[in-house]
Protein backbone atom coordinates (compact mmCIF):
# COMPACT_ATOMS: atom_id res chain seq x y z
CA UNK A 1 0.00 0.00 0.00
CA UNK A 2 2.59 2.19 1.23
CA UNK A 3 4.94 1.97 -2.32
CA UNK A 4 1.61 2.55 -4.55
CA UNK A 5 0.71 5.83 -2.33
CA UNK A 6 4.17 7.06 -2.63
CA UNK A 7 4.48 5.99 -6.52
CA UNK A 8 1.08 8.01 -6.95
CA UNK A 9 2.47 11.03 -4.92
CA UNK A 10 5.76 11.04 -7.25
CA UNK A 11 4.07 11.01 -10.34
CA UNK A 12 1.06 13.86 -9.62
CA UNK A 13 4.44 16.10 -8.66
CA UNK A 14 6.44 14.94 -11.60
CA UNK A 15 3.25 15.65 -13.87
CA UNK A 16 2.38 19.10 -12.18
CA UNK A 17 5.71 19.91 -12.82
CA UNK A 18 5.71 19.26 -16.33
CA UNK A 19 2.93 21.01 -16.63
CA UNK A 20 4.29 24.04 -14.47
CA UNK A 21 7.26 23.93 -16.86
CA UNK A 22 5.61 23.62 -20.14
CA UNK A 23 2.77 26.10 -19.50
CA UNK A 24 4.71 29.25 -18.25
CA UNK A 25 2.27 31.93 -19.05
CA UNK A 26 3.21 34.63 -21.68
CA UNK A 27 2.82 38.59 -22.22
CA UNK A 28 -0.43 40.04 -22.10
CA UNK A 29 -2.47 40.92 -25.48
CA UNK A 30 -0.88 44.29 -26.82
CA UNK A 31 -4.48 45.64 -27.12
CA UNK A 32 -5.10 45.21 -23.07
CA UNK A 33 -5.46 48.23 -20.84
CA UNK A 34 -5.89 48.47 -17.51
CA UNK A 35 -5.97 50.79 -14.62
CA UNK A 36 -2.50 50.34 -13.50
CA UNK A 37 0.69 48.34 -14.14
CA UNK A 38 2.10 46.60 -10.99
CA UNK A 39 5.59 44.98 -11.56
CA UNK A 40 7.50 43.12 -8.54
CA UNK A 41 11.28 43.48 -8.53
CA UNK A 42 13.56 40.79 -9.35
CA UNK A 43 15.28 39.33 -12.62
CA UNK A 44 16.16 41.10 -15.49
CA UNK A 45 13.34 42.29 -17.73
CA UNK A 46 10.71 42.98 -15.79
CA UNK A 47 10.85 46.84 -14.54
CA UNK A 48 11.77 47.89 -18.96
CA UNK A 49 8.60 45.35 -19.89
CA UNK A 50 6.50 47.34 -17.87
CA UNK A 51 8.22 50.60 -18.48
CA UNK A 52 7.54 49.85 -22.17
CA UNK A 53 3.60 49.63 -21.19
CA UNK A 54 3.68 52.41 -19.62
CA UNK A 55 4.99 54.64 -22.23
CA UNK A 56 2.85 52.66 -24.70
CA UNK A 57 -0.40 53.75 -22.67
CA UNK A 58 -1.68 50.32 -21.49
CA UNK A 59 -2.11 51.98 -18.07
CA UNK A 60 -1.88 55.39 -16.62
CA UNK A 61 0.51 54.49 -13.61
CA UNK A 62 2.89 52.44 -12.54
CA UNK A 63 3.94 50.93 -9.27
CA UNK A 64 7.28 49.16 -8.93
CA UNK A 65 6.72 47.04 -5.76
CA UNK A 66 10.14 46.04 -3.94
CA UNK A 67 12.55 48.49 -4.43
CA UNK A 68 15.59 48.38 -2.56
CA UNK A 69 14.97 51.17 0.44
CA UNK A 70 18.45 52.99 -0.71
CA UNK A 71 17.25 53.52 -4.52
CA UNK A 72 16.18 57.05 -4.79
CA UNK A 73 13.90 58.05 -7.59
CA UNK A 74 16.18 60.08 -9.54
CA UNK A 75 18.71 56.34 -9.81
CA UNK A 76 15.72 54.93 -10.48
CA UNK A 77 15.07 56.97 -13.39
CA UNK A 78 18.71 56.90 -14.56
CA UNK A 79 19.22 54.07 -14.42
CA UNK A 80 15.81 52.74 -16.25
CA UNK A 81 15.74 55.45 -18.45
CA UNK A 82 12.80 57.32 -17.02
CA UNK A 83 12.22 60.84 -18.82
CA UNK A 84 11.47 62.77 -15.70
CA UNK A 85 7.96 64.03 -16.66
CA UNK A 86 6.94 60.59 -16.66
CA UNK A 87 8.58 59.50 -13.34
CA UNK A 88 6.79 62.27 -12.03
CA UNK A 89 2.82 61.93 -13.02
CA UNK A 90 3.34 57.92 -13.60
CA UNK A 91 5.63 56.15 -11.70
CA UNK A 92 5.33 55.37 -8.22
CA UNK A 93 8.13 53.27 -6.54
CA UNK A 94 7.23 50.52 -3.13
CA UNK A 95 10.18 50.46 -0.49
CA UNK A 96 8.18 48.03 1.77
CA UNK A 97 8.64 44.32 -0.07
CA UNK A 98 11.22 42.00 0.21
CA UNK A 99 9.59 39.12 -1.19
CA UNK A 100 6.69 37.69 -2.82
CA UNK A 101 4.33 37.19 -0.12
CA UNK A 102 5.38 41.13 0.91
CA UNK A 103 5.30 42.31 -2.58
CA UNK A 104 1.51 41.60 -2.37
CA UNK A 105 0.78 43.42 0.98
CA UNK A 106 2.31 46.28 -0.47
CA UNK A 107 0.45 46.15 -3.76
CA UNK A 108 -2.42 45.41 -2.39
CA UNK A 109 -2.38 48.75 -0.13
CA UNK A 110 -0.99 50.89 -3.05
CA UNK A 111 -4.16 49.21 -5.20
CA UNK A 112 -6.79 49.91 -2.40
CA UNK A 113 -5.31 53.58 -2.19
CA UNK A 114 -5.67 54.39 -5.84
CA UNK A 115 -8.79 52.15 -6.12
CA UNK A 116 -7.57 50.29 -8.91
CA UNK A 117 -9.97 47.94 -10.59
CA UNK A 118 -7.63 46.60 -13.60
CA UNK A 119 -4.13 45.53 -12.92
CA UNK A 120 -1.39 44.20 -15.36
CA UNK A 121 1.23 42.31 -13.05
CA UNK A 122 4.17 41.95 -14.33
CA UNK A 123 6.73 39.94 -13.31
CA UNK A 124 9.18 36.64 -14.87
CA UNK A 125 6.61 34.03 -16.38
CA UNK A 126 8.49 31.01 -14.19
CA UNK A 127 7.28 33.58 -11.23
CA UNK A 128 3.83 34.45 -12.52
CA UNK A 129 1.92 31.89 -10.80
CA UNK A 130 2.79 32.35 -7.20
CA UNK A 131 3.05 35.95 -7.25
CA UNK A 132 -0.25 36.22 -8.88
CA UNK A 133 -0.90 33.88 -5.85
CA UNK A 134 -0.37 36.32 -3.18
CA UNK A 135 -1.64 39.23 -4.85
CA UNK A 136 -5.03 37.70 -5.04
CA UNK A 137 -4.89 36.82 -1.18
CA UNK A 138 -4.31 40.41 -0.35
CA UNK A 139 -6.34 42.62 -2.90
CA UNK A 140 -9.50 43.85 -2.43
CA UNK A 141 -12.67 42.00 -3.50
CA UNK A 142 -13.23 42.81 -7.56
CA UNK A 143 -10.00 43.84 -8.70
CA UNK A 144 -8.98 41.90 -12.16
CA UNK A 145 -5.40 41.00 -12.58
CA UNK A 146 -4.60 40.66 -16.17
CA UNK A 147 -0.78 38.28 -16.41
CA UNK A 148 1.44 40.05 -18.31
CA UNK A 149 4.69 37.72 -17.78
CA UNK A 150 7.90 38.62 -18.92
CA UNK A 151 9.77 35.38 -20.62
CA UNK A 152 12.62 33.87 -19.53
CA UNK A 153 15.21 31.53 -19.66
CA UNK A 154 14.89 29.25 -16.07
CA UNK A 155 17.03 27.07 -14.98
CA UNK A 156 15.98 23.65 -14.41
CA UNK A 157 17.19 24.24 -10.68
CA UNK A 158 15.09 28.01 -10.91
CA UNK A 159 11.95 25.75 -12.11
CA UNK A 160 11.93 23.07 -9.50
CA UNK A 161 11.78 25.52 -6.92
CA UNK A 162 9.32 28.08 -7.87
CA UNK A 163 6.94 24.93 -8.20
CA UNK A 164 8.10 23.87 -4.84
CA UNK A 165 7.62 27.33 -3.99
CA UNK A 166 4.00 27.35 -5.53
CA UNK A 167 2.89 23.75 -3.83
CA UNK A 168 4.21 24.81 -0.21
CA UNK A 169 2.01 28.32 -1.16
CA UNK A 170 -1.08 26.04 -2.26
CA UNK A 171 -1.38 23.73 0.58
CA UNK A 172 -1.11 26.71 3.16
CA UNK A 173 -3.79 28.09 1.42
CA UNK A 174 -5.67 24.97 1.74
CA UNK A 175 -4.54 24.62 5.39
CA UNK A 176 -5.91 27.95 6.23
CA UNK A 177 -9.20 27.63 4.54
CA UNK A 178 -9.34 24.15 6.50
CA UNK A 179 -8.85 25.82 9.78
CA UNK A 180 -11.72 28.15 9.84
Amino acid sequence: MFRRTAAFVVLVWFFGFVWFAVTLPGPLDAATRSDAIIVLTGSQGRIEHALRALEAGKAPRLFVSGVDPEVRPGEFASEFHVPGRLMACCVELGFEAYDTRSNGIETAQWVAHHKVHTLRLVTADWHMRRAELELQRELPEGVVVQRDAVPSQPSFTALVLEYHKLLWRLGTNVWERWKR
